[in-house]
């Protein structure tokens, strides 16, 4: 899991950030990013992370905490339903990535991101597939975005309890298209997915 940024590191190479994003497939709620500098990734307190899908939700607070307390530097971005909807789920994804790396309180001198390389982004820059699984700072950012989305969804089951979000954390499952047919979409769903759009049209 450490072999990218331990050639960096070698290389001379540091701070690394690392960028990932949350809920990039949901429809309803925020697409979270968030960008992490580790000043070292292999010290032993980050020794449980990784990607945060392999993790449960207790196990994802704990890391969490322990990454806010040794990190270098945590920027995130959050991009409400509405803009996804106007800018198009990936432009909005590149655009926070670029957006949470430049909200950094340290100047990276490399930046590893999940899947996706990052134009216009101005520092040297590495799409990893599979970042979250293989790159400890992309794992860390990834740990950082999910448990922020998901207190961000539990707030808004509070406001919305219809839908379960708490639950599904606004992804489409069972229930939630029950729940979508029941009551229709509210302000938190994206209306340019097409399982939402289908609501609001027929």
């Amino acid at each position: 899991m450490k072999v990218i940024e331990q050639l960096l590191i070698n290389a001379g190479i540091s701070p690394i950030a690392g960028v990932d994003e949350a809920g990039r497939g949901a429809c309803a709620g925020p697409l979270v990013i968030a960008s992490v500098v580790l000043h070292d990734p292999f010290a032993p307190q980050l020794a449980a992370v990784r990607d945060s899908k392999e993790l449960s939700e207790k196990s994802r607070e704990e890391i969490f905490e322990t990454i806010q307390h040794v990190a270098t530097s945590i920027s995130v971005v959050i991009v409400p339903a509405a803009e996804v909807d106007a800018r198009g789920v990936h432009a909005a994804n590149l655009d926070g990535m670029r957006r949470a790396v430049n909200g950094l309180d340290v100047t990276p001198a490399y930046v590893l991101t999940d899947g996706y390389a990052i134009e216009g982004l101005g520092f040297p820059n590495l799409a990893v597939w599979k970042g979250d699984q293989v790159v400890v700072s992309i794992s860390a950012a990834s740990i950082i975005a999910k448990v922020t989305r998901d207190r961000i969804m539990r707030e808004l089951d509070t406001e919305f309890p219809h839908y379960g979000f708490a639950g599904h954390k606004g992804y489409i499952t069972a229930a939630h298209t029950k729940a979508l047919n029941e009551h229709g979409p509210c302000n938190q769903h994206r209306q340019s997915f097409s399982n939402v759009a289908a609501l609001i049209h027929k």
